[in-house]
């Protein structure tokens, strides 16, 4: 594993994010594609529950916000799609294994290659170097990013997603599976973005209105020439900042983008809102990282 120094650490705490490569070997990368084969293989989608995954806001409340399926996934694994692979009756215009957005949002509590990966000696190693105390994963997701569908993700901060009071408990760890280039759709940053709080936060709806969740206040303008690409090699881990500026394009080449990703919140003197999407369940309390 590469070794974390304190330099790479103040880094993180400069820039929001930090790019360690080689993190994980290509032998684990390759088990959780694998696994992920696996799981798509025996996937049963039920027609209702086809909901297609998009980051533009009107689509995503209604794609989203209507649909149990995806606000009830916080302690299942469950399957989200690209626009446009399903017909007007919910059947797939393509394979389905070409047709999935991601898959979300327990893969960490519920399947052995990807828990075994969350809860991995490294991971813990690095969580104590940053100097959490008591790290709880809260989600997990397997997104595809597919040769050209794999749609663009929008400029966000996590914590608009996953809200904490107070904020900064939030950290990603964003996993290539394979390389991520900008053809394929590599993630980009602004740096220093982490700073400034969030404009804009997805709640739970009351309920009796049309849709589950709703955004509350608005994202701000980000202008294109403040972000820089982070392309990475396939093992490379990604550390995200639950409040920097990050986005995505969309896959526009022959090669698909896997990645592996979960967030951990510091638990410690951290309250988690209960306007989140994301609740922990009797099934699924948030688990600890460390083991």
């Amino acid at each position: 594993m590469a070794f974390v120094t304190q330099h790479q650490i103040q880094k993180f705490r400069e820039d929001g994010f930090l790019v360690l490569e080689r993190f994980f070997t290509a032998e684990e990368c390759d088990s959780m594609r694998s696994q992920i084969q696996r799981i798509v293989a025996e996937m049963e989608v039920p027609p209702h529950c086809r909901t297609e995954f998009s980051t533009k806001e009107e689509e995503q409340l209604q794609a989203q916000g209507s649909s149990d399926y995806f606000l009830t996934s916080g302690d299942k694994i469950r399957f989200f799609f690209e626009k446009g692979v399903l017909d007007k009756r919910g059947n797939f215009l393509i394979p389905k294994e070409k047709s999935i957005s991601k898959i979300g949002h327990a893969l960490h509590a519920y399947d052995p290659v990807f828990k075994q990966i969350t809860h991995s000696s490294k991971v813990q190693e690095l969580g104590r170097k940053l100097g959490l105390e008591r790290p709880v994963v809260v989600q997990s997701m397997y997104i595809f990013k597919q040769p050209g569908i794999g749609g663009e993700v929008t400029p966000h901060q996590d914590a608009t997603f996953l809200h904490t009071e107070p904020l900064g408990r939030i950290l990603g760890f964003w996993i290539a599976l394979e390389d991520a280039t900008q053809e394929n759709g590599c993630l980009w940053f602004i740096p220093g973005s982490h700073t400034s709080g969030i404009t804009r936060r997805m709640v739970r709806a009351a309920s009796g209105t049309s849709t589950c969740v709703e955004f509350v206040g608005s994202e701000r303008a980000y202008d294109d020439s403040q972000f820089i690409p982070l392309p990475i090699n396939k093992g490379g881990l990604i550390l995200i900042h639950g409040e920097v500026v990050h986005k995505s394009e969309q896959n526009s080449s022959e090669s698909s983008r896997h990645v592996f990703t979960f967030h951990v919140m510091e638990a410690k003197d951290t309250s988690w809102s209960k306007e989140n999407w994301l609740q922990p369940t009797p099934e699924l309390p948030f688990p600890s990282l460390y083991t």
